[in-house]
């Protein structure tokens, strides 16, 4: 073997030569992801670790190494790579359930409790999804992939790797999550422009009245009757729904502290690492840029606008059975993500009137949204499930 020969050997081995432009767009892609969410600070919980996966399975040849399955040869065992075993959490469907436990355990219903029209708000914000699902048939995606596209709107990472899992949609949810975790993220940017179109400047100064105070009582009888209602009317809605009810009451029951504090704190912490980084390595350069991702990513950003519109319109309406009692930004909070949508409502209507304070009063809408979100999970799954 001449120089000449090596040299071209050497090449051939390397994963630069293995490569495919595709993986050089992710990886820029994966550096504007680190850069928004280190430099920017914009949801740096859920974009480094989804932009490091990212940057992490697109580095020329590192697919293989990472992905490799486990085998056996000749009696000897060969490990599979780690985000094979890693990615298992997500597959088996073990990640999502795990991370409403942890939402619940870090949530106060008191804010829905106190103001129950605030469950209305919740359940006309998952309008997007139901729309988006009909528009996703319409253009030719099957009923599964429509729903598993569908659920973007419901502007909950967990919830959409979960209904995506469960209805066997594997090709689709590298689309699917990153489009989700990025809307959430967006949320700042996308909200404020569809509120200020359907409220006037008059609803946006809209002050409310304070909420009453909540007993522990009742704090703690609402997760179980909860559980109970939608576990028996929709029982694919449990996985979620009951996780995140047993969140909140170890936090709200006052006798298991410890278990709280493990699953808002520690445990939260650990899946929110392994599932972002198994978001990000979902986003690999060949699979993942088509048109089929377009579409999905297009339909999401279609999903959660007018989810955020069903919310508006609802506290709209509200405002008017009220006589001008309630501000119709606090619509916006009706999407599951907890509690950004909630510190949008907030940071529009002190624009309008600094000392206007309806973060509490969002609270309500957006923690009703995080339960609307897994209930229509629930129907999604009943409709199209296998």
């Amino acid at each position: 073997m001449n120089f000449v020969e090596m040299l071209k050997n050497l090449w051939e081995s390397t994963g630069v030569a293995q490569s495919e432009w595709q993986n050089y767009v992710m990886l820029v892609i994966a550096c504007v992801l680190l850069f928004v969410g280190i430099g920017l600070k914009k949801e740096p919980l859920l974009l480094v670790p989804i932009g490091f996966g990212m940057l992490f399975v697109n580095i020329p040849g590192a697919y293989a190494i990472l992905m490799k399955e486990p085998t056996v040869t000749d009696g000897v065992a060969s490990p599979g790579g780690l985000l094979y075993y890693m990615e298992k959490g997500v597959e088996w469907v073990i990640f999502p359930p795990l991370v409403f436990m942890g939402i619940g355990a870090m949530t106060d219903f008191g804010p829905l409790i106190a103001n129950p029209k605030s469950f209305l708000i919740g359940a006309a914000a998952q309008l997007g999804i139901f729309i988006t699902l009909f528009g996703a048939i319409l253009i030719g995606f099957d009923g599964a992939a429509a729903a598993a596209t569908a659920i973007i709107g419901g502007a909950d990472g967990p919830t959409s790797i979960y209904v995506t899992t469960m209805l066997n949609q594997f090709d689709l949810l590298p689309a699917i999550t990153v489009a989700a975790y990025s809307y959430m993220a967006l949320i700042p940017i996308i909200q404020p422009p569809l509120m200020k179109l359907l409220t006037t400047k008059k609803e946006r100064a809209i002050k409310m009245e304070q909420l009453r105070p909540v007993s522990k009582r009742e704090k703690i009888i609402f997760p179980i009757v909860i559980t109970l209602v939608c576990g028996l009317i929709l029982p694919d809605s449990l996985p979620l729904l009951g996780m995140l009810m047993l969140g909140n009451l170890l936090k709200e029951c006052m006798v298991t502290d410890r278990l709280a504090q493990t699953a808002s704190n520690g445990l939260m912490n650990v899946i929110t690492i392994f599932l972002g980084i198994c978001v990000g390595a979902k986003a690999f350069g060949t699979t993942f840029l088509d048109v089929k991702t377009l579409a999905i990513i297009a339909l999401g950003l279609v999903a959660f606008m007018m989810g955020t519109m069903g919310g508006l319109l609802m506290a709209k309406l509200l405002n008017v059975i009220s006589h001008g009692k309630i501000n119709p930004l606090i619509g916006s909070a009706g999407v599951s993500a907890v509690p950004m949508a909630a510190r949008v409502s907030q940071t529009v209507a002190q624009k309008e009137d600094p000392n206007n304070y309806l973060l509490m009063h969002a609270m309500g809408p957006n923690v009703a949204g995080v339960i609307g979100s897994a209930v229509a999970a629930g129907v999604l799954l009943s409709i199209f499930g296998v």
